[in-house]
């Protein structure tokens, strides 16, 4: 099919097609979800710092039980270590009473990650710690089968008195303890053992790839008497994930199914229709007056508005076409018969020479000029009926009276004002002589003596009853009076335009026409704005 020039300039630059659109974004949808699991570090955050509170809430417990062994143990003072700091680092105190809650510190964006924990070196605890420690250890290993932590408890001088195979080493050097054997809370990141394999299936997370140390000192009379050492791997978002994978799934289909439902959606309620609008332009662009009807499916308020839109364009287009191809047609056979007279009578005044008489040279002499005439009057018929049907309202205003004082006197013919005269009418005074000079000629022309003008006004429009007192106007003609070169008085010179340019002017100024019943004569309504 050869393109038009319309369609040849929008194809110069390119554009996605609506489905290529379409299936980008639910593309998108369907990736989110997936998406976004790289980027909770917020969330893995959290599971960090929830990792932190729990080995708080845990240490703090072994250290009460750690203080409580100690002093049982009755302690001298002096075997105990640094004085506690009035409040310490990461604790608040309370304004009711000797609170000090610890909040977790430690963030997985901005804390670096320590190197894996240095092993231990060689040192003694005092045995009166040492003892303690054995009581405790106990405690130690059922609460690690439960918390999944790993504990070490520390004497005054950081040497491990519990806790897995590092009992008798000095933990002094680690950065974490050292500040808890200062009296304060300490907490770290740090890198996991090399030697312990990553958690399975979720080890594309950072958060497990460290490990959470919390050292918290244990204070009895004011003073360290040793510090409890919890570490753990924290729990991460791929983990939960797999830990409710059978959740998940049921999510990916729901995601997966409400994909799909919005690309049949999408389908049915607006590519569908816009294709479907597309090939009924071409057939429509071919010449198929069938094709002039509505869509089958609409799928959406705005499209079957524009589908609306569009068709009722495409009838007034059509009709203005017929109606153009129409008056091409009577505008030819209108023109075409006083040019062939006046090409036969011209010939025949050629051809003959001095054989034609007097008479019969001036016979078609007349017809010439008679002929001329009349293709002079079409012309210029022609172009009022074109003024007229694309004249702009000037916003003028008139009245009846107004109109016929711009008339000629008519000595065929009396002409009335009657009631509503004077009633404001939204159209130009010249325009409005024009529409009732056409009316007072075509009543003349059919025998009128009497012609009444009479006007009223109802809900902001005033009608115009025209009436005269002549032949009127047979049934079998009333239905094409309106149409142009329509005339029952060709032969004394009608054209068939006047209420042609009637109909025109009065529609330039929103106003209508119509041919009414009346017991004698002719009677047109006019309907116009009132001013």
């Amino acid at each position: 099919m050869r393109l038009t020039a319309s369609r040849k300039w929008i194809g110069r630059k390119w554009r996605p097609r609506l489905a290529t659109v379409v299936v980008a974004i639910l593309m998108l949808v369907m990736a989110l979800p997936l998406v976004g699991l790289f980027f909770f570090r917020l969330y893995e955050n959290q599971l960090i710092r929830q990792t932190e509170a729990e080995l708080i809430a845990q240490g703090a417990a072994i250290s009460a039980i750690y203080a409580q062994a100690v002093h049982e143990a009755g302690i001298a003072p002096e075997k105990l270590g640094a004085p506690m700091p009035q409040i310490g680092a990461g604790a608040s105190r309370s304004a009711d009473g000797p609170y000090r809650p610890i909040e977790p510190q430690l963030d997985l964006a901005s804390d670096s990650v320590l190197p894996t924990r240095p092993a231990g070196t060689p040192g003694t605890a005092d045995p009166v710690f040492a003892a303690i420690g054995a009581r405790l250890s106990g405690i130690l290993d059922a609460t690690q089968k439960t918390t999944l932590a790993g504990f070490r408890l520390l004497d005054p001088q950081g040497v491990v008195i519990a806790g897995g195979s590092e009992v008798g080493l000095s933990l002094a050097g680690v950065q974490e303890v050292r500040t808890a054997l200062g009296g304060d809370y300490a907490s770290a990141l740090r890198l996991r053992i090399p030697e312990q394999p990553a958690p399975p299936l979720y080890s594309v997370s950072r958060g497990t790839r460290v490990r959470v140390f919390v050292a918290m000192p244990v204070a009895v009379d004011g003073h360290v008497a040793g510090v409890v050492y919890v570490s753990r791997t924290p729990n991460n978002i791929v983990k939960h994930l797999y830990g409710e994978r059978g959740k998940v799934t049921l999510a990916a289909i729901a995601v997966l199914g409400g994909t799909l439902l919005i690309g049949l959606v999408f389908l049915r309620a607006v590519s569908r229709p816009i294709y479907a609008l597309i090939d009924r332009t071409q057939r429509i662009a071919a010449g198929e007056r069938d094709a002039i009807r509505p869509l089958d499916h609409h799928g959406t308020y705005e499209m079957a508005e524009l589908s609306a839109a569009f068709l009722d364009m495409a009838e007034k287009l059509q009709a203005r076409s017929d109606s153009i191809q129409t008056f091409a047609t009577h505008v030819s056979h209108e023109l075409k018969s006083p040019l062939t007279a006046i090409q036969g009578a011209a010939e025949l005044l050629r051809d003959s020479g001095s054989t034609m008489d007097d008479e019969e040279r001036r016979r078609f002499s007349n017809n010439i000029v008679t002929d001329a005439g009349r293709l002079n009057l079409l012309v210029r018929r022609l172009l009022d009926l074109a003024r007229a049907e694309n004249l702009a309202p000037s916003g003028e205003t008139t009245s009846v009276r107004s109109a016929l004082a711009l008339l000629p006197v008519d000595t065929r013919l009396a002409v009335s004002a009657g009631a509503g005269g004077d009633l404001p009418l939204r159209i130009s005074a010249e325009n409005a002589a024009i529409v009732l000079a056409n009316l007072i000629d075509n009543s003349a022309r059919h025998g009128a003596t009497l012609v009444s003008i009479t006007a009223s006004s109802a809900s902001g429009r005033a009608t115009v009853e025209v009436s005269d007192d002549g032949a009127g106007i047979s049934p079998s003609n009333r239905a094409r009076i309106f149409e142009p070169f329509f005339t029952t008085r060709r032969e004394s010179g009608g054209t068939g335009m006047g209420l042609g340019i009637v109909l025109a002017l009065l529609k330039a100024h929103d106003g209508t026409i119509r041919l009414v019943d009346s017991g004698r004569g002719t009677r047109f309504e006019i309907t116009l704005p009132v001013a």
